[in-house]
């Protein structure tokens, strides 16, 4: 049997039984830590939630509590959520599963741009002459924007995949350069220094509109084809004609995804290709651009309404004085002059017992993040948590109070974000089940037990609020979303149509007009930091798979043929190498932890490389084996690098 891309099917299935989540129905309290889930009214549950709060704020100070908001709820949910943890507890301490996946794309793309979308829209890749995809199996983890890429290639786009596995993706590619994991800034490296040798950089764009040109020419100096050659595994030739065709296409895009950013150094990764960018001046024109592929259908849109702890809605500085003032007035409040801990520092305040009490929004940060046994055991020791979900997740297992929601897309109404940062109308088609109730009215409610009174009559009402304190989104009105089936921001004008890629500025004449100058990254090559050596010898990196959905609550619940499970992934070599066969079950162990998989045998993998996906938690738990060391900047993991060893199952 065949798979899509030709491939031997060699599945099997597991056999284990997977986890079942039920739907949460009503509100579910807990007598004591150790007492079971009983049911409970709505205003006992908010009674409960609300007075762990604030037990936790009177004896340690309102940054004793964090949030954690939800990339799949809406825009206005996460505006509420942010504006709760800003207003009612009194601290920053806000952020959702963007610091798991593209922190690194939002810091890497501000610091060169002052803004942290992707610049370029979808229907651009339709109409590009190179598509450069760099550490992402978009076939897989984002199919519809693949679609848009199939239309360009269709068209005559050329393609290059930058991938360490020869993925579904790269199948579809005019060259596969399979790099080295890790090794992704040595290639960025040796691309610009062939393209700098060549005389193929656009000076008067760089002249123009960058800065740090002669140091960037300094770094990139040492990265000869041949010395990338071996660091990367990538052969000289294939730097070359990428670095030749990225260079000489009139129009060309550059995309990524966690193949780029979750790794320890995430963010100088984003540097690096952004100044690839820099380098040919392909950005701010049409059909040129850099894109990062959100993994979620709101991912950017939880940034961009501030449920992060360095940026008010709209990506407003929180330490600008302006900016916090504007907030200010409108909100009646006084926000803390000082960035909030990210996802990563909450977790350490965890450990540190600084971090008392968390309030967590459709997340499951104990099944997602990296070294997932320590995360359990650190949010299981918390003093007051809070779960708002749709399912009674392995995080919501752990909480005082679980309160049900209507987070499900059919069930809510609003808008979310996309990766090129299209604002859309989502509408309610289901009555929720039971007792749940929208995100929103419970937000509401429970500051109302803090002595708020928000009343928002509806979705439209949260997003007025926000378009008024948002120039990037001012706009966009409900009415003018449904007219032009979803806006890009910025959309500052309520008369005008906003302009489909971002910093055209760059390419203007007058210096006023063009604004900031863009930056060459300095960044230097940092290999990953869980070496492999004789006790771990190979190379682990995760994904994600086109059949499963993140930890699996919704797409690992239920039967189906897609359904394989989890396993681990080897090339052929190895497989036969360590003696094992399709379906047999060995013993896979990392410095932190130890799981049990079957075998399924890949030929896109190299020797010393295997792939596995965090899907099924519940029967592999790969994140197990990940290691939590974190992207100084951004505060990402380095899921993509972790050294292990495989054993047969005796």
């Amino acid at each position: 049997m065949k798979d899509r891309q030709g491939r031997t099917d060699n599945s099997r299935r597991t056999g284990r039984t997977p986890k079942t989540y039920p739907r949460i129905t009503h509100p579910l309290v807990r007598d004591s830590r150790d007492a079971p889930f009983r049911r409970a009214t709505w205003d006992e549950a908010l009674d409960r939630a609300a007075a762990g709060f604030r037990r936790t704020r009177e004896a340690h100070g309102p940054d004793s509590f964090a949030m954690l908001s939800c990339a799949r709820a809406t825009n206005e949910m996460n505006y509420v959520a942010q504006k709760f943890t800003r207003v009612v507890m009194g601290t920053n301490n806000v952020d959702s599963c963007n610091r798991t996946c593209h922190a690194p794309s939002v810091a890497g793309l501000s610091a060169a741009f002052g803004s942290g979308g992707g610049t370029s829209s979808y229907g651009e890749v339709e109409d590009t002459d190179v598509i450069v995809m760099w550490g992402s199996n978009a076939r897989f983890a984002h199919p519809i924007f693949f679609q848009h890429v199939l239309k360009g290639i269709r068209n005559g786009a050329r393609m290059f995949a930058v991938d360490p596995r020869r993925t579904s993706t790269a199948e579809w590619s005019d060259r596969w350069l399979g790099l080295n994991v890790g090794t992704d800034i040595a290639l960025a490296h040796a691309i610009g220094r062939e393209i700098i040798e060549s005389g193929l950089h656009n000076k008067t764009f760089i002249e123009r509109a960058t800065s740090g040109f002669e140091d960037y020419v300094k770094l990139v100096e040492p990265w000869t084809l041949s010395l990338a050659e071996k660091v990367t595994g990538v052969p000289a030739e294939a730097i070359r004609e990428l670095a030749h065709v990225y260079a000489t296409a009139e129009r060309a895009q550059l995309c990524w995804t966690l193949g780029i950013t979750e790794h320890h150094n995430g963010t100088d990764n984003v540097r690096a290709l952004i100044n690839l960018s820099l380098l040919t001046g392909h950005v701010g024109r049409y059909g040129s651009g850099v894109q990062p592929l959100r993994g979620q259908n709101n991912v950017q849109g939880g940034g961009d309404m501030g449920a992060i702890p360095n940026r008010l809605p709209g990506f407003q500085d929180i330490l600008d004085d302006g900016h916090r003032q504007k907030f200010e007035t409108a909100w009646d409040t006084v926000i803390q002059p000082s960035y909030g801990m990210t996802l990563t520092q909450m977790f350490e305040a965890m450990e540190e017992g600084t971090l008392h009490a968390v309030y967590c929004i459709g997340e499951n940060p104990a099944q997602s993040e990296a070294d997932s046994e320590q995360a359990l055991r650190r949010l299981a020791a918390l003093d007051h948590l809070v779960v708002q979900d749709i399912f009674l997740t392995k995080t919501a297992e752990l909480a005082d109070v679980v309160l049900p929601a209507t987070a499900s897309w059919a069930e809510t109404d609003g808008t979310t974000t996309n990766s090129e940062r299209r604002v859309q109308r989502v509408r309610a088609a289901l009555t929720p089940p039971g007792e749940a109730r929208d995100d929103i009215d419970i937000l509401c409610d429970l500051a109302a037990r803090f002595g708020h009174e928000w009343k928002f009559a509806d979705s439209e009402a949260v997003w007025d609020e926000l378009r008024s304190l948002s120039p990037d989104h001012w706009g966009m009105t409900y009415d003018r979303l449904e007219e032009h089936h979803g806006l890009q921001w910025p959309c500052p004008d309520d008369d005008k149509l906003p302009s489909s890629y971002l910093h055209a500025r760059l390419w203007e004449t007058d210096p006023a007009k063009r604004g900031r100058r863009a930056p060459f990254g300095l960044v230097e090559h940092d290999p990953p930091v869980d070496l492999t050596d004789e006790n771990y010898p190979l190379r682990l990196t995760t994904g994600r798979r086109l059949d499963s959905y993140n930890t699996g609550v919704q797409s690992g619940s239920f039967a189906s043929p897609l359904r394989r499970g989890e396993y681990i992934e080897l090339c052929p070599e190895d497989a036969v190498a360590y003696g094992v066969e399709v379906g047999e079950e060995v013993r896979v162990a990392s410095r932190r932890g130890t799981v049990t998989a079957p075998v399924w045998v890949d030929p896109g993998l190299r020797p010393g490389l295997a792939f596995m996906t965090f899907h099924f938690p519940d029967e592999v738990d790969t994140n197990q084996l990940t290691i939590e060391a974190n992207c100084p900047i951004a505060g990402t993991a380095e899921f993509k690098a972790s050294a292990i060893r495989i054993e047969k199952v005796a």
